[in-house]
């Protein structure tokens, strides 16, 4: 007797045990998740963006138009736009550098509420304020304080360099506080609790070197402009892309801060006669 007696309560007491660490267990797996955005980059298509163009001034071959022609034709499909044969000659130099993943993120399909969200691209145009290795430094720096963190996906040197720093598949931080106000109305996101919404989930961040006479000028309202190369090398990149003219904007259109003026002096017609070299609509295509 004796010994049933002390099976039964090592019974009874191996199965509390088993029901505590079920419903410990059930717990966890029910959990609710507040107050975060929802990722699933691959669901989005990103070729909208512009790639990664990894060529150089001297890598031009000397291939001959037609050659040049069949190329440009066979790596564009049909889209909304195709480059031109004035793409296909410039060949602008470029650098690749890397940034700390605490000033960039993954673009999200939810935002914070559970919210699908299915804002079409845009690109929002900068300019540095400083040197561009002093901005490459920074987005180069781990920064723990969600406030200062911040990056571009593409830099363009005062040469004409292109400078890619983020993959368009993700989320640069270029702007906090932030709306875009397109023919479809406002835009934005929120994505983190923490700070204000942002169009950085679906934008496209670039941005021009600042002149050198307005490095480090945190209130300069005017300078001398970008370089010739510069405007060339923004066209040829942004052809790349199949965001529309309408949804090309500067920071200091976005901004709701009311603190950001860039980019200064930014000469739009030259910019768009440049990009209409670059790209077309296929009906437009000279060949």
């Amino acid at each position: 007797m004796r010994f049933r007696e002390w099976a039964t309560k090592v019974m009874l007491i191996f199965l509390v045990f088993a029901t505590l660490i079920l419903a410990l267990f059930a717990g966890k797996v029910t959990k609710p998740q507040n107050n975060t955005a929802t990722s699933i980059p691959e669901v989005i298509a990103w070729s909208e963006y512009p790639k990664a163009q990894l060529q150089t001034a001297k890598n031009q071959s000397s291939e001959s138009q037609e050659v040049r022609k069949s190329r440009v034709k066979k790596s564009q499909p049909v889209a909304r736009y195709r480059t031109t044969m004035a793409f296909a000659k410039y060949r602008p130099q470029y650098e690749i550098a890397r940034v700390d993943p605490s000033n960039y993120g993954d673009r999200y399909t939810k935002d914070i509420n559970n919210v699908p969200v299915r804002n079409q691209p845009i690109v929002v145009l900068h300019e540095t304020s400083n040197s561009a290795s002093s901005a490459i430094n920074f987005f180069q720096t781990h920064h723990d304080n969600e406030n200062i963190q911040a990056s571009y996906h593409t830099l363009i040197k005062r040469d004409g360099t292109v400078v890619y720093l983020i993959p368009p598949e993700k989320r640069a931080f270029g702007a906090g506080n932030s709306v875009f106000d397109g023919p479809n109305g406002a835009e934005t996101v929120k994505t983190n609790p923490n700070l204000p919404p942002s169009v950085n989930n679906f934008a496209y961040h670039v941005s021009l070197e600042t002149p050198p006479e307005a490095w480090g000028n945190d209130y300069v309202q005017t300078h001398s402009g970008y370089t010739e190369a510069q405007y060339q090398s923004l066209a040829w990149l942004i052809a790349q892309s199949q965001v529309p003219d309408d949804r090309i904007t500067t920071h200091k259109a976005v901004d709701r801060s009311r603190q950001k003026v860039d980019p200064i002096n930014f000469d739009f017609n030259k910019f768009f006669d440049l990009l209409h070299s670059y790209r077309q609509s296929p009906q437009g295509i000279q060949n």
